[in-house]
């Protein structure tokens, strides 16, 4: 008798992290559920993978087209193994400036709500099945909040609280959560960065890294360990010092 297929879905599919899980996933022969807005990219990454790979071109902040996704995905293939909350947005932002107002409503919206739209239409038919793992990525810059990155540190703050308050609340479901807070991957949001990235790995380490943490079960991942050890320290410093340190410390562009 064949042992059934993994299956998983991963949101922002379509490059960097999210394509670099998709490609380690398709080596293991899962059915994968790709989520992410470009069309184009998603089709030829489905394409390329040699497995049976399903693109869903939908923005996560549209929880309708994630619902609808979710219930295509599950009358097709069952109820997924794994569901990946990968899809994020960096921004350089400062509060004194209202034109970027929008774009913490957008870092919001994606790197919180979009991981809530993310997994809800998924998690009722896990509960169901008990069995399961909902992973979200969130960063090691939601441990102390970094300057000239207000949104995505208080975002990426926002959804290890999250997670966590979801991973107690499902303790006994049978259904796993999976904290992943990575450093510094060399993707598309990263390269832009003007300042140096210290313990950077590439987008086919991290993913081998974040799929190890998954398959574990891992409350919470620090990736990589070197990282751990830089957010530990953090976590320990008085906030005078804090202070001092960062002050001047450089800053993403606007």
């Amino acid at each position: 008798m064949t042992a059934a297929r993994e299956r998983v879905v991963i949101t922002g599919a379509s490059s960097g992290i999210g394509a670099a899980l998709a490609r380690h996933y398709a080596g293991r022969g899962a059915t994968l559920g790709l989520v992410a807005r470009r069309r184009d990219h998603l089709d030829r990454l489905a394409a390329s993978l040699g497995t049976a790979a399903f693109a869903y071109a939908a923005d996560i902040r549209d929880v309708a087209a994630l619902q609808a996704a979710a219930a295509d995905f599950i009358s097709r293939f069952g109820v997924p193994d794994v569901v990946i909350a990968n899809a994020g947005v960096s921004r350089g932002t400062l509060t004194q400036h209202a034109e970027d107002l929008a774009a913490f409503r957008d870092v919001f919206d994606i790197n919180v709500v979009g991981m809530v739209n993310t997994f809800q239409p998924f998690l009722p038919a896990m509960l169901q099945a008990r069995r399961g793992t909902l992973a979200g990525v969130a960063s090691v810059a939601g441990i102390r909040g970094l300057p000239g990155a207000g949104a995505y540190s208080a975002s990426k703050a926002a959804a290890i609280a999250y997670l966590e308050s979801l991973r107690v609340e499902l303790r006994r479901s049978g259904v796993k959560v999976v904290t992943i807070c990575p450093g510094y991957i060399d993707t598309p949001m990263t390269q832009a960065n003007p300042y140096s990235m210290p313990f950077l790995l590439s987008a086919e380490e991290a993913a081998r890294r974040f799929v190890r943490a998954i398959d574990r079960g891992a409350s919470l991942a620090v990736i990589p360990w070197q990282m751990a050890l830089v957010a530990r320290t953090l976590r320990l410093l008085p906030n005078a010092i804090y202070d001092r340190l960062f002050e001047n410390a450089p800053r993403k562009p606007r």
